[in-house]
C-alpha cells in the first residue's frame, strides 16, 4: 500500500505541474488584457503586436479589439501549426483564445490613466509581466510572434530581426494613424515591456561570475571556501605571451557577497588578475533551484 500512495504521489506530480502552466497561462494573459484596456488602448498607444493592430484599427474604424484580436490570433496560429510543422500546444491556444476573451470582458473599464506616458510605461510593465508569467507556463499568445517565425522560415532572417520588423511597422502605422508622439510613446512601450519579460524571466536576483588568475591558488579556493562558503571550479589557462599554464579560479557569488570576495582576495594576493561579470541568472545548489 506504501508503495502504491508513493508511485501515486510521485504521477500526481507532472499532473500539478502542467496545471500550474495553464494557471500561469490565464493568469498572464489576464493580466496582458487588462493592461491593454486600462492604460494603451485609452491613450492610443500601440507598442507592437496583435494589440497594437487592435489598437490601430480601433483608432481608424471603431472595431471592438477584442474581435479583431480573435481575427489576427486564431488564422495565425492554425498556419503555425500548418506551415511551421510544430505542435504548438493546447496551452498556446489557450493563451491565444483567452487573451481576447478578457479583453471582451473588460471593455467597459475606465481608463487608470490618460496620460499617454504614464499608460506606456505601465501598460508596457504589466503587459512585460503578463507576457513573462506566460512565457514561464511554457506557452505564448500567438500573435505575431508566429508571423515571425513564419517570416524567418520563408525569408531567412534571424527571429529576432523578424519581430522587429513587424513590431517597427505597427509603430510607424501608429505614428501615421495617430501622430509622431504617440508612435515615440508606442517604442517605449515596447521597451519597458521587453525589460519587464527579462526581469520575470530571471528574477529580481543578481550574482556575479568572477574569475581570478592568481600563483597563489590553494590558499585562495580555501579562503573562498571558509570566509564566503562558496565553490570554486578551477579552470585551465595558458599565457598568451608566456606560453606557461595560468589555471584560473572561478566563482560565483551573490552581489551581496561580492564586497568580501574582493577583500579575501586583496588580502591573499594583492597582485591576483580578477575579472568580473554579471550573471544574471544562476541555477544550481547555494542558488535558485532549476
Amino acid at each position: 500500500m506504501a508503495k502504491k500512495n508513493h508511485r501515486n504521489r510521485k504521477e500526481a506530480h507532472p499532473f500539478l505541474m502542467e496545471l500550474m502552466d495553464y494557471i500561469y497561462v490565464l493568469i498572464g494573459s489576464a493580466l496582458v488584457a487588462i493592461a491593454f484596456n486600462v492604460f494603451l488602448l485609452p491613450n492610443a498607444v500601440a507598442s507592437g503586436g496583435v494589440s497594437g493592430i487592435s489598437t490601430i484599427l480601433f483608432g481608424v474604424f471603431e472595431w471592438k479589439p477584442a474581435f479583431v484580436q480573435w481575427a489576427f490570433n486564431i488564422p495565425l496560429f492554425i498556419a503555425g501549426v500548418i506551415l511551421l510543422g510544430k505542435n504548438f500546444g493546447l496551452k498556446s491556444a489557450v493563451g491565444t483564445i483567452f487573451l481576447p476573451f478578457v479583453v471582451f470582458l473588460t471593455e467597459d473599464w475606465e481608463a487608470w490613466t490618460m496620460n499617454p506616458l504614464l499608460g506606456s510605461l505601465f501598460g508596457g510593465i504589466l503587459v512585460g509581466l503578463g507576457l513573462g508569467i506566460v512565457f514561464r507556463g511554457k506557452a505564448s499568445t500567438g500573435g505575431t510572434d508566429l508571423a515571425a517565425q513564419i517570416i524567418t522560415k520563408f525569408t531567412g532572417l534571424t527571429l529576432g530581426t523578424s519581430i522587429a520588423l513587424i513590431d517597427g511597422i505597427i509603430v510607424i502605422a501608429a505614428a501615421i494613424v495617430f501622430d509622431i508622439e504617440r508612435g515615440l510613446y508606442a517604442l517605449i512601450g515596447l521597451y519597458v515591456t521587453s525589460k519587464t519579460i527579462d526581469l520575470v524571466q530571471v528574477g529580481f536576483g543578481r550574482s556575479k561570475l568572477v574569475y581570478v588568475i592568481t600563483t597563489k591558488q590553494e590558499a585562495m579556493r580555501d579562503a573562498i571556501y571558509e570566509e564566503i562558503d562558496r565553490g570554486v571550479t578551477k579552470l585551465s589557462a595558458t599565457g598568451g605571451y608566456t606560453e606557461s599554464e595560468r589555471p584560473l579560479l572561478m566563482v560565483v557569488v551573490h552581489q551581496t557577497e561580492f564586497t568580501k570576495l574582493k577583500q579575501v582576495v586583496k588580502t591573499i594576493d594583492p597582485a591576483a588578475f580578477v575579472i568580473v561579470s554579471d550573471a544574471s541568472e544562476v541555477l544550481g545548489e547555494g542558488f535558485k533551484r532549476a
